[in-house]
């Protein structure tokens, strides 16, 4: 529609120029007065008239007084034979000089041609449109089979290197001999060595798979190709192995240089596995990727690296030698790595004085670089939206809530009842976590509503942990059931609030005897084998490797495991009952509790530090002899 749009439009300034044309040659006597034949003829008669200059059918007419004017005659008619007509004598005639003037020139071919020229300009005109529309759709269909693979040239501005992706020393050392490769290709072609051809980023969503290609690129200097494997697929069967025959005849010009497919499951998924039906045009598209992996020269510099967070799911067939034989994984980084990808997100950005991004760091653990890029965002959202000129730290504390739980939904008003409610299930998630030495720290306590939680207690980890003990897995089960415990304590009744933590709670336990191997009773093995919906990456069916019998022992240990749980939190809470009131009283005037608070709670006294000092211990002794009797044990 934009488009006949446009054309109309043109097509009317057109005529408007020919209008302009024709209306210029039309008043070459515009500063002459239009007059009729009769005041000519009285004019002569009384002898105005000095010269009378006959131009085809027009008189120009000057009088003698200089004004001049201008006459029209009948086609065919001689002025002599019109003054005789209006009988004018011919002694009137004779002191006026007449003088013909035949067209010729410019003018004269115009005045001749144009009439018959213009309705061929019109049709040539409507013909022209009509095939640049044509042209315009031929052009689309030529394409339809071409990649869209967008190239970023070694002197593009945005190119990164090595040095803008912070953390993954591991990944990028993996990747240096393809910088090399690219750079001095020699150094291995000497030595009759072989450079992958594919390498494979695999890790999960955010850890900078994307980013670290580029960079690859931007070490070794050299064109960057990048697609999506999505980009692939269309619903015409053929057209996304044409457009991956195309993506690689361009790579082949541009050589050396990167080719990076991301997201290649899309296109390189198991083929033949029965779930989610079949899809022709997806498996000619991975075939088609399989022989260009094959038929090009290893030597000709062309690295192709695609991006993935479900490698379980890919062909086998790209994954062996002579394709993607070289797997890189990124893993979520670590409190070092963290606080280097936050500096290199804070550039640019005014940070104030009392910002720590070493403390940052340490409050986010399990965050991908891509979420921390959020979080700096969202604090220089919130240092504008306050009006501030630099971003604090407050403003970062409050964006790690807000990325981790949500925005504070400030106009969620709770009653009375439902503040105190929620002020003692809080504060029973702190005070059983922090008694317990399995469980993370509380670093903040909250009964602002934030996301769908109307109130939070915020534990985490001091330093980063990859393995954890089965004691440690109780502890945090206990903390999670610390809220329900403190609801039925103190009100002797339990709300929906704790439905999440006891969902939570549960599957742990589960994990705990079917996973991990942590059951005394059933012993170290997994229970369960476990499908997946290839096309939605999610767990459909749990197939039963075990009897009725064993699936019967599997509930008695998840309930051993949250029963035994629940006691350990009921006697944290009751032994903790002045201190849980004193946290509860604290919240409902002020709402929210940092850690260095929190902690002075239980460092009120010399007696209490020594308490707290010996109770882990008795914990721990008197955990051991509660929990055997439910059939678990602390290891």
């Amino acid at each position: 529609m934009p488009t006949l749009f446009r054309n109309f439009i043109l097509f009317i300034l057109a005529l408007l120029v020919i209008a302009g044309v024709l209306s210029t040659f039309q008043m070459g006597g515009a500063t002459a007065e239009r007059i009729d034949v009769g005041k000519l003829i009285t004019q002569v008669r009384s002898g105005e008239v000095r010269r009378i200059e006959i131009k085809g059918d027009s008189l120009l007419i000057e009088l003698k007084s200089g004004a001049k004017e201008v006459a029209q005659k009948e086609s065919g008619e001689s002025l002599s034979s019109l003054l005789k007509n209006y009988g004018v004598a011919p002694e009137a005639v004779q002191g006026i000089e007449v003088a013909v003037k035949r067209q010729s020139g410019f003018g004269y071919w115009i005045s001749v041609l144009l009439p018959f020229l213009i309705p061929f300009f019109l049709i040539g005109l409507v013909i022209f449109f009509m095939m640049r529309q044509v042209q315009g759709v031929n052009n689309r269909a030529m394409s339809f089979g071409q990649s869209g693979a967008r190239e970023v040239t070694p002197e593009a501005k945005n190119r990164v290197a090595f040095k803008d992706v912070a953390g993954l020393e591991e990944s990028k050392e993996e990747l240096r001999e393809i910088v090399e490769f690219l750079k001095n290709p020699k150094k291995f072609t000497v030595l009759g060595a072989k450079i992958p051809k594919g390498v494979l980023l695999m890790g999960s969503p955010g850890t900078g798979k994307t980013l670290l290609a580029r960079a690859v690129a931007g070490e070794a200097n050299v064109p960057f190709f990048h697609i999506a494997g999505s980009e692939f697929v269309e619903m015409f069967v053929g057209v996304g192995a044409s457009r991956v025959r195309d993506l690689f005849r361009k790579a082949k010009k541009a050589a050396p240089c990167i080719l990076f497919i991301d997201e290649i499951d899309a296109v390189g998924r198991q083929r033949g596995s029965g779930l989610g039906g079949s899809h022709d045009e997806r498996e000619q598209t991975l075939n088609q990727i399989l022989v260009e992996m094959d038929g090009f020269d290893p030597h000709v510099g062309i690295i192709v690296m695609a991006a993935t967070n479900r490698p379980d799911i890919l062909d086998p067939a790209l994954l062996r030698p002579g394709r993607f034989d070289r797997r890189v994984v990124l893993d979520l980084p670590d409190i070092k790595d963290r606080e280097e990808i936050l500096k290199i997100h804070a550039r640019g950005k005014p940070l104030a004085k009392n910002v720590n991004l070493k403390t940052i760091a340490q409050r986010t653990p399990g965050f991908s670089g891509a979420d921390l890029a959020n979080l700096i965002n969202e604090g220089a959202i919130l240092t504008a939206r306050r009006n501030k000129k630099e971003v604090g730290m407050a403003e970062m504390i409050e964006a790690i809530e807000k990325v981790m739980l949500g925005p504070e939904r400030k106009s969620h008003i709770l009653s009375e009842n439902e503040k105190k409610v929620t002020a003692y299930h809080e504060g029973g998630h702190a005070i059983v976590g922090h008694e317990l030495p399995g469980a993370d720290p509380v670093r903040k306590i909250s009964i602002v509503s934030r996301g769908r939680a109307a109130g939070y207690t915020l534990k985490l980890p001091s330093e980063d942990r990859h393995l954890k003990t089965r004691a440690e897995f109780l502890d945090e089960i206990a903390a999670l059931l610390g809220g329900y415990v403190a609801e039925h304590e103190v009100f002797g009744d339990v709300t929906t609030g704790a439905s999440n933590d006891l969902k939570v709670a549960t599957g742990l336990a589960k994990k705990l005897v079917t996973e991990y191997g942590m059951s005394e009773t059933l012993g170290p093995r997994t229970f369960g084998e476990r499908d997946e919906l290839i096309f939605l990456g999610r767990e459909i069916t749990e197939q039963r490797d075990y009897s009725e019998e064993i699936a019967r022992v599997i509930d008695q240990e998840i309930d051993k495991i949250i029963r035994g749980a629940r006691y350990t939190a009921e006697r944290v809470i009751r032994e903790k009952r002045d201190i849980l009131n004193r946290i509860v009283a604290r919240l409902l005037e002020k709402e929210t509790i940092e850690q260095e608070e929190f902690d002075s709670f239980f460092t009120s006294g010399k007696a209490e530090v020594e308490k707290k000092a010996k109770g882990p211990q008795k914990m721990i002794k008197k955990s051991a002899r509660i929990i055997p009797q439910l059939g678990g044990a602390v290891v």
